[in-house]
């Protein structure tokens, strides 16, 4: 891959290392899940470098509570928004409170992983319900402001949060909601994670002409509420962590979680740049079984099954362009 995008900085680098340096005065942000986890922290990177960042969170006191944490450093430039991916009319409500206004980047960073059968309130699967088709109607519903958002020098962007755990699945196109299928709670994870890399593709596709770049980002390993549904017994058993509770040194603290979404908001080297897959903020490589734990699967990024999945977001949520 002899033209691919990388950055000064790694694996180990820190949501704040990415902006150090950048000024993001005058620009907007919106960050779901920004309550919690990853989305905290790429939250605060940013707001610390003077962007003024909506987090969107389903539960208002712990966002409320996050936005006050924050604030402490960022100068009050956080501020608070209702919004459940998983009922579709709050995530319209949302994004018509929003409007036109322009925004800079969307950084679509909410997740449900590995939880037990379930439906949202519009009878989607839950993960792939929640984590796809949730972001997909937010995302389209404000892609004007999105455009609003872009200026001559400098585009808007998308930030689509995927995962390694993207390996255990492509998109099921025929039983995507395991209607017809056993239910198993790691390859639904899979799928949803495959979908957000496939998003990424397909928006850029339909916007980068327009003022709007999408890319999706891996952010590693890290202990978050994410792990919310995982017994200890079973995070032991994968070797995320030991007896004792001691974590897998391979995993990231959440301040370097966040640094590859906050490089793919922020990082010159992807100006103009849209469609791909990163990781510890660089450009992926190819999955290989030799490196298992990094790396994109080729139908992850695939065009065609991109524009497939849109065609099927637009006949599930009945958002169309």
């Amino acid at each position: 891959m002899t033209d691919r995008i990388t950055s000064p900085f790694g694996a180990r680098s820190t949501a704040r290392d990415v902006v150090n340096g950048h000024d993001l005065s005058g620009q907007t942000m919106i960050v779901t899940g920004g309550a919690s986890g990853l989305g905290v922290e790429t939250a605060r990177a940013l707001a610390e470098a003077g962007a003024d960042v909506t987090i969107a969170v389903r539960n208002a006191e712990a966002g409320t509570a996050a936005a006050a944490d924050i604030n402490t450093t960022a100068g009050g430039r956080v501020s608070v928004g209702l919004l459940d991916l998983s009922d579709l009319p709050t995530v319209a409500a949302f994004a018509s409170a929003w409007g036109d206004k322009p925004l800079s980047a969307l950084i679509n960073n909410a997740a449900v992983m590995a939880c037990p059968q379930a439906y949202t309130a519009q009878d989607l699967e839950m993960q792939i319900g929640t984590n796809h088709f949730g972001h997909f109607v937010l995302t389209t519903l404000l892609a004007r402001a999105l455009m609003n958002g872009s200026e001559a020098a400098r585009a808007s962007r998308v930030v689509s949060l995927s995962s390694i755990g993207h390996r255990r699945s492509p998109v099921n196109f025929d039983d995507p909601h395991y209607r017809n299928r056993p239910y198993d709670k790691w390859d639904s994870y899979g799928q949803a994670k495959t979908a957000n890399a496939l998003f990424a593709v397909g928006f850029n596709q339909r916007f980068a002409d327009l003022g709007v770049n999408a890319n999706s980002v891996m952010p590693g390993g890290i202990m978050t509420p994410l792990q919310r549904h995982l017994p200890r017994e079973e995070m032991i058993a994968m070797g995320w962590m030991d007896e004792a509770g001691k974590i897998n040194e391979r995993f990231k603290s959440t301040e370097q979680g966040a640094a590859t979404s906050v490089w793919a908001a922020v990082g010159p080297e992807l100006e103009g740049v849209g469609g791909l897959y990163l990781e510890n903020c660089a450009q992926a490589l190819p999955w290989t079984q030799e490196n298992p734990f990094e790396g994109v699967m080729p139908y992850a990024v695939d065009p065609d099954a991109a524009d497939r999945l849109w065609a099927l977001s637009e006949e599930t949520t009945g958002v169309r362009l």
